[in-house]
Order: structure tokens, then sequence, then C-alpha cells
């Protein structure tokens, strides 16, 4: 008798459904699996052959024969040991249940425990979008599975469970939905703005970055007060959507990171060390095609403390997902493009001993010295980043003052109504801030009188900027127009916006 059982398997984000097809015919006791398994789903047949046993079920003693359809796909990971048990069970006549409109997903242990597995949120949704209305899954992926509407979905945590329920001798209630409202207001950051003493030009640029989803560099001595306002980005950053989240947290379920909570319900801040690897930041693997912190910082922050510390080949993975928001990785098990849409924040030291340009303490570093460690960054790189503000070190008596600095949630405020007037200005598109602008949408909202052509054009010759770093000014300055609620861009704003790009033509003046 041949039984069938539906599963499904994930292509980066989306799931591929996946027919489990079991035969269970005379002949000597075999157990053969094809349609291109990898190893933990051949191995798959020895848990599910204790699995059953040990949940006092009978395993047939025959000819077996399984088949992953279609053959065609990959079938990688444990997810596959719940769908081949129940499709066994089903061909040998231990478990009479009509499951055609059925999705199963789930590892199991070999004493008949069900394992969560990472994936299931994108397949499931995946699954739904097909016509899939009925989900059993394990009881450790229950959390993620609540937050997904119009589906039935029965978390189990034993094999035995799965069969009663499916018998109808004890049916297990569906998941009950879960509360995005509840999760985010479970989160908060400890980092606050109002703990960050002075930095009046450092905040400030902040502000914009935050308000206009641009990129921002932190150049400074060694405790300015960088990773700090690096830090409480997250609390000033806009509130998530619940669609934002999801989105999120597909990635981070595929990765096998994502929380106690089931969903992501604030923003990520990723802050990968410096000796990480360019696979570990852009994602891949030697045969399965993982997200890398690229992509878990989708939506969110990518931070990177002490860039010039990070390998060239590394900081130059980041070029495309900076311009085109997401990240297309190519490995032996396939070519897989992955969400990377995130605000990149990255600090360093002026120079080697951390000093040059500081008021405070003298630097003991050559030009050349300066201008080597300044050279690990790519020009193309720094074009990239809108915002670039030196900042320089505290006095004692801003640090031990009594005056309340702005807070988080002031600052925020004033964000997100320059975010509320992007959304209504780029209405019925893709684009959702000002640094997201393409070529068009510059030329449209950011017009220049007479008057702001002349600053542009001046900044342009003098600074010697490029044609990217021209349009990166134009969008900065779109951003402290609307933070100014000015519906044209005006000299004043162009100014700041320029201010912001200096960083980079000191280096010729390094003498």
């Amino acid at each position: 008798m041949i039984a069938r059982v539906q599963s499904y398997a994930l292509s980066g984000l989306e799931g591929v459904c996946v027919t489990v097809e079991a035969d269970v015919s005379k002949g000597l006791p075999g157990y053969d699996m094809v349609g291109l398994p990898d190893a933990a789903v051949k191995e798959s047949k020895e848990r599910v052959k204790s699995a059953i046993k040990n949940s006092a079920l009978e395993f047939p003693l025959h000819k077996i024969t399984v088949n992953l359809a279609p053959a065609s796909v990959k079938k990688e990971g444990s997810s596959f040991d719940l769908p081949v048990a129940i499709s066994l069970m089903l061909a040998y006549g231990t478990l009479e249940a009509s499951v055609e409109d059925t999705v199963f997903l789930g590892e199991l242990a070999l004493n008949g425990d069900l394992r969560p597995v990472s994936g299931v949120l994108p397949s499931i949704i995946s699954a739904r979008d097909k016509g899939f209305r009925k989900f059993v899954i394990p009881k450790g992926n229950e959390k993620e599975a609540s937050f997904i509407k119009g589906v039935s979905v029965y978390a189990a945590n034993t094999l035995k469970e799965v069969v009663n329920h499916l018998s109808g001798l004890k049916p297990i209630p569906p998941v009950e939905p879960g509360s995005f409202e509840k999760a985010a207001e479970e989160k908060g950051s400890s980092y606050d703005l109002a703990f960050v003493k002075g930095q009046a030009i450092a905040k400030r640029a902040l502000e914009v970055a935050v308000a206009g989803g641009h990129n921002i560099l932190f150049v400074g001595p060694p405790g300015s007060g960088k990773t700090m306002l690096a830090r409480s980005l997250p609390s000033v950053l806009p509130d998530m959507s619940f669609d934002e989240a999801l989105e999120i947290t597909k990635i981070h379920s595929v990765a096998g990171t994502l929380g106690d909570s089931g969903i992501v319900s604030v923003r990520p801040f990723r802050s990968p060390h410096h000796t990480a690897t360019t696979v570990s930041l852009c994602g891949g693997g030697n045969k399965t095609v993982h997200p890398g912190e690229i992509s878990l910082a989708h939506g969110g922050v990518l931070f990177l403390d002490e860039l010039p510390e990070y390998k060239r080949s590394s900081l130059e993975s980041l070029r495309q997902p900076l311009e085109d928001g997401v990240i297309t990785i190519s490995r032996a098990g396939g070519t897989v493009t992955y969400p990377a849409s995130f605000m990149l924040c990255a600090s360093m030291n002026p120079c080697p001993c951390g000093h040059y340009g500081s008021a405070k303490r003298r630097c003991s570093c050559t030009p050349n010295d300066i201008r080597k460690y300044r050279a690990k960054i790519s020009g193309p790189l720094l074009d990239r980043i809108d915002i670039q503000v030196e900042v320089d070190g505290v006095e004692y008596d801003a640090l031990i003052a009594e005056s309340k600095e702005e807070s988080s949630a002031e600052v925020k405020a004033r964000a997100d109504k320059a975010r509320q007037i992007q959304r209504e200005r780029f209405e019925g598109s893709k684009v959702q801030t000002n640094a997201e602008m393409g070529e068009k949408e510059t030329r449209e909202y950011c017009k220049l009188d007479k008057a702001c052509e002349e600053v542009l054009r001046e900044a342009f010759d003098s600074l010697q900027l490029s044609a990217r770093a021209r349009s990166r000014i134009l969008k900065v300055a779109r951003t402290i127009a609307d933070l100014e609620l000015c519906e044209n861009i005006l000299p004043e704003h162009l100014y700041e916006a320029i201010s912001y790009r200096t960083y980079g033509a000191t280096l010729n003046s390094i003498d």
C-alpha cells in the first residue's frame, strides 16, 4: 500500500511543497529512501524506526521505500522525520486517517519526542499561500506558528500524541493566536540617548540618519562615546509593523536564531566581531545556504565597531546590499537571494593611536601611518555611507553635569514625524525612506533652486565629490528638510548635509 503525506522544504525564504510517499510491500525487510535526500534526511530512517517502536506502535518489517517528491529538489534537515513516520504508519495500516490537507513538520527523538526545527514560520506561510490550512508541528515551534493568520496549527510533544490526534482518540487543541502587541511591549532597549553626555553634533547626525534610514559612520578617539551612540540606535528607530516583523522573523527562523517570544518584535541590532569571516557576514556554507549577519540585520541595524579592523573582503561584500537592499549568495547547494535592507552604523578611530584631530590628546602617528590606516576602507564603500561625523572626547565637567540630556523618546518622536512624511510621499511605491530613493525619485523630490545649486556645485568642486556622493547629499538634505517640516530643500539644509561628507575629503589634507 502507498501513502502520501505533505511536508515542506525551504529554498531561501520560500517554501517548496514536498510529498512524502511511503510504500510498504512484501519481501525481505529493507528500507530505501530516494528523492535527493541529504545526510540528515537519510539518517531519519533510524530515528523514525526507533521513535515508532518506543511509542508502542508497530513498525513494518517489510520492504519499505520512501520517496521525497519532487526528486529534483534537494531535501535538507531533520524536519521530514514526522511526515516519514506518519506515511509509514498509514501505508502499513497502523494508522487510519485523512491527511491530504495537512502539512507535517518535525524532528523525532529516539523515544518518540518531537523536537523543534528551523524554518517553520516561512514554511507554513508558503504552504498557506498554496492552499493548506492544517499543520502539525513540534511544541517547541508553537510560538512562532501562533502569529500566522488563517491556519489551524496543532503542536504536539510526541509522535504518540500526533497519532492519537489523527485517529480521533485525543484531538490536540489548535494553537491560540499570538499577540504581536504584547510581544513588542515586553521588549525594550537598555540604552538611551539620555545617558550620552555632550556630543550634540553626533546626536543630531544620528537623528538625521534614523529619520531618513541613512548609513552613518562615527569617527573619534577611544572613549568618546561612539559605541554608546550606536547602541542607542534601536531606542530611536521607528516601531515595526506586524508585516515587517513577519518578514524579519522568517530570516531568523531559517537561521535558527529565533528567541522564545516566537517573533522578532523589535528591530534587529547585529554587532559581529571584527574577526568575522566573509561567509559569516554574507551567509552561505559548504552545501546549504544560510543567512548571515547582513540578512539577520534586515529591517534593523548592522553595527561594525572598529571598521578598519575588518577584513577588506568582508567590508567590500557590503557594497551590493547597501546599494540594492538584497544579497545574492551562490554556493554548491544553489543560489539564494535574502533580503538585506539594513541601516549600517560603523565606528572607527581617526588613526592607529586614535587621537588624530583630538583637542584633548596629541597624536603620535606619522602622516603615512594615518593614510595607510584610513586606506583600509575603500572609497566606494565610504561613498555609500551617507553621514560621516567626527566626535571628540567629552570634558569632565560635562560628564558630571546635572543637566538633563534629551531622551531617545523625544528624538524618536521627531524622527517618526519625518518618517510619516516619507511614507505619504512614497505611497504606492517600493521606496519607504529617503535613503532608498532612486534617481527618478531624487530628481522629483530633491529639486534645488539656483541658490541651493550654487552651494552644492561649490562643495562638489572643493571636496572633489563623486556623482554618488552628490546624490547622497541630496537625500540627506531632503531628510533634514523633512525634520524641519519644510516642503523644499533650503541652503541651510544643504550646508548641514555637506558637513556630514567632509571626513573623506580630509584624507588629502593630512601632512
